[in-house]
């Protein structure tokens, strides 16, 4: 193969390799931990594991994570993606091309935030647990909370 070739087929695999492709990759790793530990976590209704854990996301969609613990309230949060700086890149280096094949791979994106940590609240459904009755007072209550009773003075 002549000189110019390897030069000319070396031009156009730089040109098919986007920026972000480069730098970082299609996929993202997000940290997921919880106080307690020990929870078990799913993405996307796919369980990855248990508190702490690191998981591998595609950078190309937004994502529900759930962190559950038995006799705890389920935490519910969303990896949004945002479009990342390499993206830029792909103006000087990699051109249309290189900025489309970012946007078909998801390189072109990063999950915010990379780190989820969540305080897991004990489940208040139901006031007696272990033959003891537990009277919990709020200052605020939720509106979507049903009255089931009044303490009234005598």
């Amino acid at each position: 193969m002549a000189r110019y070739e390897v030069v000319a087929v070396s031009l156009i695999l730089g040109l098919l390799a986007g920026c972000a492709t480069i730098m970082h990759g299609k996929m993202q790793s997000v940290s997921i931990s919880s106080t307690p530990e020990g929870a078990e976590v799913t993405v996307d209704n796919r369980m990855i594991g248990t508190t702490p854990v690191s998981a591998e996301l595609t950078r190309k969609d937004e994502h529900i994570v759930r962190i559950s613990l038995e006799g705890y309230t389920t935490a519910t949060l969303t990896l949004k993606r945002k479009t990342s700086g390499y993206v830029w890149g792909n103006i000087f280096f990699g051109g249309l091309i290189g900025l489309a094949v970012d946007a078909i791979n998801g390189a072109m994106y990063k999950l915010e935030p990379d780190q989820l940590a969540a305080t897991l609240l004990r489940d208040q459904s139901t006031a007696v647990e272990d033959g003891r009755l537990y009277v919990v007072t709020v200052l605020h209550p939720r509106p979507d909370w049903v009255k089931i009773g009044q303490l009234q003075t005598q």
